[in-house]
């Protein structure tokens, strides 16, 4: 079993880049939104996610089982199998690189060149350690379960999900030499989302500047957060700009009064349920959704590495300072 070095970003395949938010997240997730009183959801998928992603880690930490391949040196080792790896190991109090590896982390080797492209999907429920899955899970509860009780189960899975996908495939055509693991790119598309639902329904919102002053803030914290070592921005990039588009799509509301209309006595005119610009904002991003993930995913299963067509790139990940050196991917 190989023992890589989560504090080496210069080693080999078996290196796990997380996709970490610190939770940020958490002060985005009443900065603007209203409540609905016609129509507010009760939230179920949201606390459904979050157990997932508990009970995976825990079936991590099972098939790790630390103190077979590395007696005496586990932390918390009272807690026998599911005891963590040894610090210098994993930092976060988590499972060994290749354990996430066995279970789907994402790794651009596996994914491309033995086909495995499930990886895409499974990475997003997998975390590097309970550091990061309380981040992440966090910043779940915090801006997922307002969302789903504003615009329901079905739109708010379908952003989670497609989002994650998104981060996944953007991180894979940039990240060849690590392995990638985490739901962050997933979240930042909620996040995504939020700042494109504010903009396609503008016009209902009060104090609107300041909501969006602030949203704009939280998002630039947390994708300068990115820059950091062992961070995957790439997937949090990613997720971020499938979640934006599928807000355009998904999330806008009719316009104020829409529903009083169908009281009205017939020949009066009725306005449109959304407003022209609302149309075409939907229209532009299905439009961009479409050609980016089939742009992105021909270029990624044709073996194409991402930083060959952006050399700079590579500073959105990881930007190098005297206190650490980014590996170029």
């Amino acid at each position: 079993m190989r023992g890589e070095d989560l504090e080496n970003r210069g080693g080999g395949t078996g290196e796990v880049k997380s996709r970490a938010n610190n939770g940020s997240y958490s002060l985005s997730s009443s900065s603007y939104m209203i409540d609905d009183p016609e129509t507010r959801w009760t939230s179920w998928l949201v606390p459904v996610f979050v157990v997932a992603n508990v009970a995976m880690f825990l079936v991590a930490m099972y098939f790790n089982n630390c103190p077979k391949h590395n007696p005496g040196n586990c932390v918390a080792r009272f807690l026998g199998r599911f005891s963590f790896e040894p610090l210098k190991l994993n930092p976060l109090f988590g499972p060994s690189s290749s354990t996430l590896e066995r279970l789907g982390a994402l790794e651009w080797t596996k994914v491309v060149q033995k086909h495995q492209g499930w990886r895409l999907v499974t990475c997003i429920w997998l975390h590097a350690g309970v550091i990061h899955l309380v981040a992440n899970m966090l910043s779940l509860v915090f801006i997922g379960i307002r969302l789903e009780q504003q615009f329901g189960f079905v739109r708010i899975g379908v952003i989670y999900l497609l989002s994650g996908f998104g981060g996944s495939v953007l991180s894979s055509l940039f990240i060849r030499n690590n392995i990638s693991v985490g739901a962050s790119g997933a979240l930042f598309g909620l996040l995504g989302a939020m700042l494109s639902e504010l903009i396609t329904n503008w016009t209902i919102y009060t104090n609107k500047g300041a909501a969006m002053i602030t949203l704009l803030v939280i998002i630039v914290i947390n994708l300068g957060l990115g820059i950091l070592p062992h961070v995957d921005n790439y997937a949090h990039i990613g997720g971020f700009l499938t979640g934006f588009l599928l807000g355009f799509v998904l999330l806008p509301r009719p316009q104020f009064g829409w529903l009083d209309q169908r009281n009205l006595p017939a020949g009066i005119p009725v306005k449109t349920k959304y407003k022209a610009y609302q149309y075409v904002l939907w229209f532009i991003s299905i439009v961009l959704l479409i050609v980016g993930f089939m742009v992105a995913l021909v270029m990624l299963f044709k073996g194409e590495n991402g930083n060959d067509h952006c050399p700079w790139c590579h500073y959105v990940t990881c930007v190098p300072t005297s206190r650490w050196n980014c590996d170029k991917n």
